[in-house]
């Protein structure tokens, strides 16, 4: 009967008696954008007495790609490791089990599940911790706004792990040498739940609306003047690590919107609306030659009514007047002087002439 606890209970001794079981964590998830920084814990608390002799970071991309090492450390020593030379560090106190990695200059190649693993002294325990990293499309570094808009200004630091944001500074340049401070957040004050924008041109116009207690130092510039437009760097630090962002707040004056007329897109149109335009179109295409026929023919029977008209005025004219023939008698002399010898009777030649009446 107690074979099946014999059969649980002898690996488990053997894999802690030959140092194989581990110790590992659920594994976290963070979003970045590419570009930003990512800062992946990897913290083990309740250890005390115990030393870090080894932390190694390693990548899974999944999608069957082969793991490749991220960074390892062993013997004071942290090497980065490949493509992620010069982009990662060590940004934990490892005296306080604290192996956690900073990833700048996320690119979109980064995404994947980052495991961490350290070894203790004397331990033969290995801890693990597990952080799938999410790589979101840049974020533009370009703002563009209108005179007396309002403008947000984004500044982010990404964390797994709750890190204290300690000061948060906004500075401005107009791309010369001298540089502007915008606001500043110091939790060194006495009341550090105010943030000290400085006395200028900046005054009663920004405003910090980012969290925080998230890492976030985003500020909200209002009533925008055209010489706001320049150049906006944030920086954010979180005890000994700092985080840095550049924006271009580009601000463009009202009477340019109004010089360039707006053109009606043809995709703006309903689709009810654009049958309805095709169908007079093609309506009057069809009725335009009917028209045409339409007028010719009034034309004619106007034509026609006249000719008729004409002609019965005529008939009416040659009945009103009806012809006339004239006649007119010639004698000559000639003729009576013949005649009278020979004693005949006068003869009268009659000669007919028509004469038609004038129009």
């Amino acid at each position: 009967m107690f074979c099946p606890l014999q059969l649980v209970l002898i690996p488990t001794l053997l894999a802690c008696s030959l140092g194989l079981n581990d110790f590992s964590t659920s594994p976290a998830e963070l979003t970045v954008h590419v570009g930003d920084s990512a800062l992946m814990g990897c913290v083990f608390r309740n250890l005390e007495g115990k030393h870090v002799t080894k932390v190694d970071w390693m990548l899974s991309p999944g999608k069957h790609a082969e793991d490749e090492y991220v960074l390892y450390y062993y013997g004071n020593l942290s090497v980065p490791v490949g493509r992620f030379r010069n982009r990662v560090f060590l940004a934990g106190d490892l005296l306080q089990k604290d192996g956690s990695l900073l990833l700048q200059d996320v690119q979109e190649a980064d995404q994947g599940t980052y495991t961490c693993e350290i070894r203790l002294e004397s331990e033969s325990k290995v801890l693990k911790s597990k952080v799938v990293l999410h790589v979101l499309p840049e974020e533009p570094k370009e703002v563009t706004v209108h005179v007396g808009d309002s403008a947000l200004m984004r500044c982010i630091f990404h964390s797994t792990e709750k890190k204290r944001l300690t000061q948060v500074d906004w500075m401005f340049s107009s791309g010369e040498h001298t540089k502007e401070i915008v606001l500043h957040y110091d939790l060194k004050f006495q009341f550090p739940e105010r943030y000290f924008p400085y006395q200028g041109r900046y005054q009663n116009r920004v405003n910090l609306v980012g969290d925080i207690s998230h890492n976030d130092g985003s500020i909200m510039l209002q009533r925008v003047k055209e010489s706001d437009g320049g150049i906006y760097n944030c920086s954010i630090h979180l005890g000994n690590l700092l985080f840095r962002k550049t924006l271009v707040l580009h601000v463009t004056t009202e009477k340019s919107q109004t010089l360039i007329p707006e053109i009606p897109r043809p995709e703006l149109l309903g689709g009810n609306q654009l049958v309805i335009i095709v169908g007079i179109v093609c309506a009057t295409l069809l009725l335009f030659p009917v028209l045409i026929l339409i007028v010719k023919r009034t034309h004619w029977n106007k034509s026609s009514l006249n000719s008729t008209a004409f002609v019965k005025s005529l008939e009416n004219m040659e009945k009103a007047y009806p012809e006339k023939h004239v006649y007119s008698s010639i004698t000559t002399q000639e003729v009576r002087e013949e005649e009278e010898p020979s004693g005949k009777s006068e003869a009268t030649y009659m000669t007919m002439h028509p004469v038609w009446p004038s129009l």
